[in-house]
């Protein structure tokens, strides 16, 4: 079965820095385009930033632009997002799935992490 698992959501003070992870299991991904999505309370779920199979390509919101570097173990079978520079409007339930970074349709989503940024 084809799973992606998020973690490394947290709390964390505006101007920190977090590192999420999408881990695979039951398929490996470096033959895939991995997404991150994330959602905040009363709002559409956004595509963040995306990075691709065949030339380690990468695609970022222009929210996140300079802050957001996305990045692949694939030794790991794992997609890293490491976020700079929180601000309170980061805050959201961040998701992995698998993408096509062109038009950001995505499917095998995980169930998401939490990251809160506050003081």
């Amino acid at each position: 079965q084809l799973q992606l698992v998020e973690s490394g959501g947290d709390l964390v003070q505006p101007g920190g820095s977090l590192r999420l992870s999408c881990a695979a299991s039951g398929f490996t991904l470096d033959y895939y385009n991995i997404g991150w999505f994330r959602q905040a309370p009363g709002k559409e779920r956004e595509g963040v930033s995306c990075i691709s199979s065949t030339d380690g390509s990468t695609y970022y919101a222009d929210s996140v632009k300079g802050r957001f570097t996305i990045s692949r173990d694939n030794a790991k079978n794992t997609v890293y997002l490491q976020m700079s520079s929180l601000k309170p409007e980061d805050t959201a339930v961040y998701y992995c799935a698998v993408t096509d970074c062109s038009s950001w349709y995505a499917y095998n989503w995980g169930q998401g992490t939490q990251v809160t940024v506050s003081s």
